[in-house]
Order: structure tokens, then C-alpha cells, then sequence
């Protein structure tokens, strides 16, 4: 590394983070979000949770990322928190329109570069990012244990899926033509990365390997595996691990792009 991107790189990890803790309006209602941000035009970076999740679980991650100088927003799918007496009654049709009211916030912030759009989720949050890649510009998808739900029953409850059937459909080898997500991935051109939990009782191996499968058409594709770690990453190991594993790769993908670093990742940037 020469001086000039050692002085950028500490200039990034230096820089102020601005927090905003915001409301976005979606439907009739609002969800809550946070947005922290640097000063300058930058990447973004959108964290989505998992059911059950908040975008609590998201922050320190997100304050570590903002820090190396992107734009990063974490929110609360309706359901959860605020909104929690929702639980039975949200929909996969109401969340994912809470990711694009989130991903059209984002985007329209002064310091976000909107052609350089990174989706970071997490179980639930995973599957609804790969639709979201559908319907919106995005060019790097981090998935950690990405979920898998058939695509019938989209308008109803979420909570009342049949949890035996789910657990024997995400055992099922599937491909692009046998679900709507999976179609998704395969349509994505963008980088990737797939983070699997070794001891996963509820997002199994077979899961992880039909979305791998199905990205067909992607620049690049890294699969990494925390190695005892559980769905939720229950301990303190399998969430260091899962951290050290985003934050190379963004710091790859997004910040050495930024930097001119990484150009053969980055056609984008060139």
C-alpha cells in the first residue's frame, strides 16, 4: 500500500458519523430507521433483520461500516418493535414493502452514490433482499443464512406459515424456476456473498446450496461458513467471526472500489 491510500484509508476510518434516527412512511403507517452517514457522496449500504429481529442487531455492525465511509441505514420491518402487535398480522407483501420504502430513503439521501447500492440480510431479511433485487438497482448482496418461503401464501400472515412444511421445503433442492427469490438470484449481476452457520437447525445446508445454484449470473460469489455457529450466532465467537467475514468483504467490494483499489471487482467504479 502506498502513502496516498494509507492516508485515505485512515481518513475514512477516521471521519465523523452523523446518526439520524428517522420514520419512513409506508402504506398508513411509519416504520422506525437510523441513518448514519459521512460527508461526502459514498456508497450504501441497507441492513435488513430477521423475523423476530430489530435493526438494533444491525447498529454496531452498520456504525463500523459508516465508519470506513459509507452511507448505512438499519430499520424495523413492521411486525417488530414498535409495530410489534402487528406480529400476527404482517405479511411478506407488507415487509418487503417496508425494505423498498427503506431502500428509496436511502438512495435519496445527498451522500449516497445511487448506483453503488450494497443490501446486507440476515435470515428473513436475506429473502426479502434477493426480491429486492428485482425491483431495485443493486450491486452487492451479502446473505447471512438466508431464509427460503414458498411463493404461495404471499398475502398471508407471515407468523402462520406452517413451520414443518417450511422446514421440509428448505430441504428440497429448488432452482430459479421453482421459486420467486431463487428467480431473483439468478437475474442478480452484481457481487455476493453467502455466510452460512455450520450448526443451523433452521436455515439447513440444502437451503444455502439452492441459493448458491441460482446465481447464475453473478460477477463473483464468496461462500463462507462460521464454523459451530448457530442460526441466530448465539455467542460471542460466531458473531465476531460473522463480522470479521462482512467487513472483509465490504471493505473488498465497496471501500476498495471507492478507493481504486480492487478495479477487476468493480466495473462500476472504473
Amino acid at each position: 500500500m502506498n502513502s496516498d491510500d494509507s492516508a485515505n484509508m485512515h481518513d475514512c476510518a477516521t471521519m465523523t458519523i452523523h446518526s439520524e434516527a428517522i420514520e419512513i412512511k409506508v402504506d398508513d403507517e411509519c416504520i422506525a430507521a437510523t441513518l448514519l452517514s459521512p460527508g461526502d457522496t459514498v456508497p450504501g449500504i441497507l441492513f435488513v433483520h430477521g423475523w423476530g429481529g430489530s435493526q438494533q442487531r444491525d447498529l454496531a455492525r452498520a456504525k463500523h461500516i459508516t465508519g470506513l465511509g459509507c452511507v448505512c441505514m438499519t430499520f424495523d420491518l413492521r411486525g417488530h418493535e414498535k409495530t410489534a402487535s402487528q406480529r400476527l398480522s404482517v405479511t411478506r407483501e407488507h415487509n418487503l414493502a417496508d425494505l423498498l420504502a427503506a431502500y428509496d430513503r436511502l438512495v435519496s439521501h445527498p451522500a449516497v452514490d445511487a448506483q453503488a447500492i450494497a443490501v446486507i440480510g440476515s435470515s428473513y431479511g436475506g429473502y426479502l433482499a434477493t426480491l429486492l433485487t428485482a425491483l431495485r438497482p443493486v450491486k452487492w448482496l451479502a446473505l447471512r443464512v438466508p431464509a427460503l418461503y414458498w411463493d404461495d401464501e404471499w398475502s398471508q400472515p407471515k407468523q402462520g406459515l406452517d413451520r414443518q412444511r417450511l422446514s421440509d421445503y428448505r430441504r428440497l433442492a429448488l432452482g430459479p424456476a421453482d421459486n420467486r427469490a431463487l428467480g431473483a438470484c439468478a437475474e442478480f449481476a452484481g457481487d455476493v456473498l453467502l455466510v452460512e452457520s455450520e450448526q443451523d437447525d433452521y436455515v439447513p445446508h440444502s437451503t444455502l446450496m439452492s441459493y448458491r445454484s441460482a446465481f447464475v449470473s453473478a460477477h463473483s460469489l464468496t461462500h463462507r461458513i462460521v464454523d459451530g455457529a448457530d442460526h441466530a450466532l448465539s455467542n460471542d465467537r460466531s458473531q465476531k467471526a460473522y463480522s470479521s467475514i462482512l467487513n472483509a468483504w465490504i471493505s473488498e467490494m465497496v471501500i476498495g472500489a471507492r478507493l481504486n483499489r480492487y478495479p477487476h471487482h468493480s466495473p462500476w467504479y472504473s
